[in-house]
């Protein structure tokens, strides 16, 4: 069975993500999911060939870890379980310091692309749920 707050949508048809291939740091949005899922997100997105992932930060307690995603994708984000914000051009600073207090970077900005594109995303999201979900009904 799948944690509350870890089902993610099986759609094959998600709102198409924003498709320029420069990312405007200052214009990301950020989805935010438990920590387990996005800790399985992140494992599955790094094994993934040719699939870019941007930055990755973790609040203080590691109970979510939020992706940075093309500006525009809040609009369209429907996956369950998770929440994606819109920053509406305010600006998240990619530099060493984390853009919120009491966050940290899993994977900071330089050592990865500029944002994280929502499909792919989505995608990385529904495999980390089912992989839980197998996991957790094994026990």
């Amino acid at each position: 069975m799948v944690e509350a707050g870890m089902e993610t949508s099986q759609s094959n048809d998600p709102c198409t993500s924003p498709s320029s291939s420069v990312v405007d740091a200052a214009a990301c949005d950020l989805v935010t999911v438990p920590a387990r899922q996005g800790l399985e997100a992140v494992d599955i997105l790094r094994r993934g060939v040719g699939d870019a992932m941007g930055p990755v930060l973790h609040d203080g307690g590691c109970a979510t870890l939020g992706f940075l995603v093309p500006a525009g994708t809040a609009a369209c984000w429907d996956v369950p379980g998770s929440t994606c914000t819109e920053t509406d051009g305010r600006g998240l600073e990619l530099n060493p310091e984390p853009p919120v207090e009491g966050s940290d970077w899993l994977l900071p900005p330089g050592e990865a692309d500029l944002a994280t594109d929502p499909v792919v995303l989505r995608r990385a999201l529904g495999e980390a749920a089912r992989l839980i979900e197998a996991a957790d009904s094994c026990t």
